[in-house]
């Protein structure tokens, strides 16, 4: 280590038996040491944090469920409702009704089905489901808390199937309580055998035979005697009820009483005045209404009544009498802010003047004048007297060839002036005919108006008129099942003027299409959202705050209540007293917008048990959670991949389709049943389900046609193609568009052939002969606006 500056430092002697100072040498005193939390400690507190929050929440979630139970089962809430419904003809439910009553109240007496029973701590509503009438089963379904099916099981089944005990209307009636979604439910089983093996043989074949065709959470009960419907009523007591969630988004009224009171000022309009215990959610004085089946209407008057019928036992008996529900004592009455009032807005008004252009722009004077200029000068042949001025508006026969020639010589797809007046008096007068039956009876179609259609849906018919519109409705059916979209081009009127509302697409996927381009004049009447999720959000939120909400605007649940509706029409409000007598009268308060016009989208399915066909813009009764209403559907596909939807001219089974309407609003999500009127002697029959997707008038549904042509000659890639027009000007108007081959060729039109309309076509391949040569062609269409809105209404 000789010239190195460093010196040498050897490495200290180890003892085994080191002292306690030298040992702690290397640790810091303490009160040098800064104090910090370690990682074990923050993990500590962040597990505290985590363990509070969820202890926190198991209690918000325990006081909700104890708030639900005593709303459900407190003293102050509305009774709870069952529906007895058989499941077949033979049972009768009227002694199963009184032997209900009789054990909640012994001491009752009177036909009105509402009591109070002290043992149980129970109040409830008893209704019996009519066999038969369907539109009574399904008011009676949407409001219950407890749907009880009756079934007979007097007599053993051999074959073992559910058709025994259910029989076609039972099964129907089931399956639209499916897709209104099932309350709680029970299986009551009358008529067992007295011997104690056949008795419990029966329950046990009929549990068995019937499991499949209810929830798996439905218990079987059986109710002959006193004892088996006191430990139903006892299990029912202590039951959690599971109601469908889109009833607890509305509040809504079952009228235990139903009359009108005459309006002295107007004639043609009366107050219906409903009575009947609150559910679901605070009702508001200033809030708008909808009655099934009438409309929505406004409020004139809440009056809350003192309960007929309380929980707690009363000297007088703890029944609701006959007497009380007329003599009832008012304890609060409510009127509406006419400053906080909802408005009754159904349509918007149109203005005219909306899109008028006053002045024209210096770009267009400019134009016209170098129009004017560039006009030929023609001899006229004009009466004795006309003015310069007058004979400006005179269009001669010349004027319309000569512009016919000078657009026709040019290929592309853009109408003349003439053409589009053509056109455009066409469309309007043919506005709800249907462009594919025109095809195959163009003749009849053609001379056909709306007027004339509509005269034809009309009462008028005989026997053998309406025999003979359910065969072309038949046949048109299977035809399109068996070539969808296709037509042909008419003889008589050139293809250009026929099919001038359409174009063509390179891509039905990609292709653009504008929303707002040439909407019809019932999209003036109709009302849009710039964000329909958002303003969903903001309408339930502010619903949620009216729960909340001043005393004096505001019902609570469970309240027994008489509201007096505004300006109901007196043949509605009639036929409404009468129809309270079979089925409940239901009214259900409406959120904000949901009286408003506007394009409600539907999911929708064709029930299995309807069986004749469906067409697009035919009229039919929609009931979508408590509301009703007529609309006039057009169908499409659900295309997730496109902005653009296919027509579909009818509603084929088997598979969901979208039914777009105009209707009033709501909010989803609602279960729809569709009904269609067979006859005014015949009950509506159940046509469809489904349910309520969007609300949205920019959504781009497209009717396509195929036209189709056969070769003639064939050379490689080239092809003469025949019979899919009439005249060289047609080729010559649709030749941008593309053409294509039912075996997987594409090509084009490259120019007219004779002057028959037949064309030379160049393909991306070589042509077959027992190919067909086809050309897309899309037009938007719209649904039909209907001639009333509500059933009762315009009945």
């Amino acid at each position: 280590m000789a010239g190195s500056s460093r010196a040498q430092i050897n490495k200290s002697h180890k003892t085994r038996f080191a002292s306690k100072s030298s040992r702690n040498a290397h640790k810091v005193p303490l009160k040098d040491k800064k104090i910090s939390k370690s990682a074990s400690n923050i993990a500590k507190g962040a597990k505290a944090a985590r363990i509070q929050r969820n202890k926190m929440m198991k209690e918000q979630k325990r006081a909700a469920l104890l708030k639900e139970k005593r709303a459900v089962s407190g003293s102050g809430s509305p009774p709870r409702v069952i529906v007895l419904f058989g499941l077949s003809a033979s049972v009768d439910l009227s002694s199963l009704a009184e032997d209900i009553l009789s054990l909640l109240s012994p001491e009752k007496s009177g036909a009105v089905p509402t009591v109070a029973s002290s043992e149980y701590k129970l109040r409830a509503t008893v209704l019996k489901a009519p066999h038969g009438d369907l539109l009574a089963c399904m008011e009676m379904a949407k409001v219950a808390d407890l749907i009880a099916f009756v079934a007979s099981g007097n007599s053993s089944c051999e074959d073992g199937s559910p058709d025994y005990y259910i029989d076609s209307f039972g099964s129907q009636c089931l399956s639209v309580f499916r897709s209104l979604g099932l309350p709680s439910t029970v299986v009551l089983i009358r008529n067992l055998p007295n011997d104690v093996k056949k008795r419990h043989d029966s329950k046990k074949t009929c549990t068995s035979t019937l499991t499949s065709e209810f929830p798996e959470d439905c218990k079987f009960y059986p109710a002959d005697t006193k004892d088996e419907l006191h430990k139903f009523m006892w299990l029912f007591k202590e039951q959690r009820l599971t109601i469908p969630h889109w009833r607890n988004q509305r509040p809504y009224l079952m009228a235990l009483k139903v009359h009108l009171v005459a309006d002295d000022c107007n004639s043609d309009k009366c107050t219906l005045v409903l009575t009947g215990y609150l559910r679901a959610h605070s009702l508001s004085v200033n809030q708008l209404v909808h009655v099934s089946g009438v409309g929505d209407f406004q409020l004139s008057k809440i009056e809350l009544l003192q309960d007929p019928c309380p929980l707690i036992v009363r000297k007088e008996g703890d029944f609701m009498d006959a007497d009380e529900l007329h003599d009832v004592q008012v304890i609060r009455s409510l009127t509406p802010d006419p400053l906080k009032q909802e408005p009754l807005l159904v349509e918007n008004i149109p203005d005219p003047l909306a899109g008028e252009q006053t002045w024209p722009t210096e770009a267009e004077m400019a134009e016209a004048d170098r129009n004017h200029t560039e006009k030929k000068v023609k001899k006229r042949f004009l009466p004795r007297g006309t003015s310069e001025y007058q004979a400006a508006w005179i269009v001669d026969d010349s004027d319309v060839d000569d512009s016919d020639n000078e657009d026709e010589d040019e290929d592309g797809m853009v109408l003349d002036a003439t053409e589009t007046s053509f056109s455009g008096q066409v469309g309007h007068e043919k506005s709800g005919l249907d462009d594919d039956q025109a095809s195959l009876n163009l003749r009849d179609s053609d001379e056909e108006t709306e007027a004339d259609s509509v005269m034809m849906e009309g009462e008028n018919l005989t026997k053998e008129q309406i025999e003979d519109e359910i065969r072309k409705i038949k046949d048109a059916h299977a035809e399109d099942e068996e070539f969808p979209d296709e037509v042909d081009a008419p003889i008589d009127i050139p293809a250009r003027r026929r099919f001038a509302k359409y174009r063509g697409l390179k891509s039905f996927r990609t292709s653009s299409w504008d929303p707002k381009e040439s909407l019809p004049q019932e999209y003036a009447r109709i009302f849009a959202f710039d964000n329909f999720t958002r303003t969903q959000k903001h309408v339930l939120a502010k619903a949620l705050d009216l729960e909340q909400g001043s005393v004096d605007e505001c019902i609570q649940p469970g309240t027994y209540a008489r509201i007096h509706i505004n300006a109901v029409p007196i043949g509605a409000a009639s036929k409404c007293c009468e129809l309270s007598k079979k089925m409940p009268v239901i009214a259900c308060g409406l959120l904000q917008h949901e009286s408003k016009i506007s394009v409600l989208h539907f999911s929708i399915k064709k029930h299995e048990t309807y069986f004749a066909p469906i067409k697009a813009k035919e009229e039919l009764v929609f009931h979508v959670g408590f509301r009703q209403f007529v609309a006039r559907p057009l169908f499409s596909s659900d295309n997730i991949n496109s902005d653009k939807h296919k027509m579909e001219r009818f509603l084929h089974a088997g598979r969901f389709s979208i039914a777009s309407v105009y209707a009033p609003i709501s909010f989803p999500s609602l279960p729809l049943i569709v009904l269609k009127n067979e006859g005014e002697a015949a009950s509506p029959a159940i046509a469809a389900v489904g349910s309520l997707r969007s609300v949205d008038p920019d959504k781009i549904i497209l009717k396509k046609i195929i036209l189709t042509g056969y070769p003639q000659r064939v050379s490689k890639s080239k092809a003469s193609v025949r019979y899919m027009f009439h005249n060289p000007e047609d080729v010559k108007w649709f030749k941008p568009v593309e053409v294509w081959t039912k075996l997987g060729r594409r090509g084009r039109i490259k120019e007219p052939v004779g002057t028959h309309g037949a064309m030379k076509c160049i393909l991306n391949g070589v042509l077959q002969q027992n190919d067909t040569v086809c050309m897309s062609l899309f037009k938007r269409t719209y649904p039909k606006w209907p001639q009333h809105w509500f059933p009762i209404t315009g009945a």
